[in-house]
């Protein structure tokens, strides 16, 4: 049966105008982006199978276009879709930090950061600008490397700090392996920073290593 013959308050279009969006199941949530069934599958159907195939949202959404379109009753279109609405969250998210005030503690930032860094394959580097008074100027991802590592130039950071005229800065990386424990050689690299970022007033705030869903405030430990 088509989702268009279920009972209204089934369908979940119908479902989320009346109840909100919560109330969706995982499946129902992504039957509103695929939209249409195929070979006699709904679109609850394909996004059922989706979920048992890859094992959950995040999993779905961090699929390759392969791996998406391998899957019965989808393609190109439906994979930018999926696409579509994981940057849509990574933009919300980017402009509620940049709008709630002073960053005041790592775990302000480490939720946006998280969101942002976790789910990529390779190594990135990436810098949160702030001003006197710790709110947010702007957030960059400014080096990307290899599964194992990035290289990053404190020279590079410095400049981009002194474009935007930033006065204080969060520094962060992701390990694509999912554990967040720095290395020795993170440490040395945040100390290089910091000593970098003296020279010309700038304070560094914290470097937070950003793991699966865990992560390592640099600062916490006394790395630097």
């Amino acid at each position: 049966m088509a989702i268009k013959d279920w009972p209204t308050r089934e369908r979940p279009q119908e479902k989320l105008l009346s109840s909100g969006a919560r109330t969706l199941s995982d499946a129902e949530l992504l039957a509103l982006f695929i939209r249409s069934g195929s070979r006699g599958l709904t679109a609850l159907d394909i996004g059922r199978d989706l979920i048992d195939k890859f094992g959950g949202l995040r999993q779905i959404l961090g699929a390759s276009q392969k791996a998406i379109c391998d899957t019965n009753g989808l393609g190109p279109a439906k994979y930018a879709l999926l696409q579509a609405s994981l940057e849509l969250g990574r933009r919300y998210l980017d402009q509620t930090l940049r709008k709630q005030g002073p960053l005041s503690s790592p775990s302000q930032a480490a939720e946006f950061l998280t969101y942002q860094l976790r789910d990529l394959k390779r190594e990135v580097f990436a810098v949160i600008y702030l001003d006197t008074r710790h709110q947010v100027i702007d957030y960059e991802e400014l080096f990307t490397g290899t599964l194992n590592g990035a290289t990053v130039h404190p020279r590079e950071v410095v400049k981009s700090v002194l474009e935007r005229n930033a006065s204080a800065v969060i520094l962060a990386h992701n390990h694509p392996s999912g554990i967040a424990e720095p290395s020795q050689s993170d440490a040395t690299l945040t100390q290089r920073l910091r000593e970098s970022l003296e020279l010309i007033d700038v304070r560094l705030l914290d470097h937070l290593v950003i793991g699966d869903g865990e992560y390592v405030s640099m600062s916490d430990r006394g790395l630097f």
